[in-house]
């Protein structure tokens, strides 16, 4: 029904937003992720949104981009997660680490969100599988299986996921596990 909303950003409150569009102001709930890219209040600011009737409220969420939209969208399909919780999920984590946790089926990861425990990232990791990694661009196969190996490697080392995954971006695209984690550790030495 409300699909984008462009106009001036007249309060931060997190995690919600009030924006001026030509003279109605809409309270729009955002992930954190969006929350931190927002410019200052007083300036324009476009948000694509999505529009959610409840027997006792009408609610609008808002995100910056459309991957962070349609990962929201296959959230609240699942059973069991609301708007509340996807939000939660969405601003404990980027889409891409989320994408990459369903791919790599770590429930670890997600249930380090609050409000997610193990059943839970158990049901969402089942259900979202080959629905969010795909559409976010995942890496071929062989790489992805490379990655995975070097990204486990690290975590069992003691790093964080955070670091871990900061490691991961700075690889060759092609690297193979061994020199991978070589590369990993070099970077993170630094």
């Amino acid at each position: 029904m409300i699909g984008k909303l462009t106009g001036t950003l007249l309060e931060k409150n997190p995690p919600e937003v009030l924006l001026d569009c030509h003279g109605v102001g809409y309270e729009v709930n955002v992930p954190m992720s969006t929350f931190y890219n927002l410019p200052a209040v007083g300036e324009r600011v476009s948000l694509l949104t999505q529009f959610i009737v409840r027997e006792d409220a009408q609610l609008l969420y808002g995100f910056a981009t459309a991957q962070e939209r349609q990962a929201f969208r296959e959230l609240i399909k699942i059973s069991g997660v609301g708007p509340r919780t996807a939000l939660s999920i969405l601003s404990g984590m980027g889409v891409a680490d989320l994408a990459q946790a369903i791919t790599l089926q770590e429930a670890g990861r997600l249930v380090k969100v609050p409000g997610i425990g193990k059943k839970t990232a158990e049901r969402l990791l089942l259900e979202l599988k080959g629905k969010l990694g795909a559409d976010i661009g995942a890496p071929t196969h062989a790489a992805s299986d490379a990655q995975a190996d070097i990204l486990q490697a690290l975590l069992a080392l003691g790093y964080n996921d955070k670091e871990a995954a900061a490691a991961l971006k700075a690889l060759p695209a092609d690297v193979g596990v061994s020199d991978g984690i070589k590369l990993a550790l070099k970077a993170l030495a630094r």
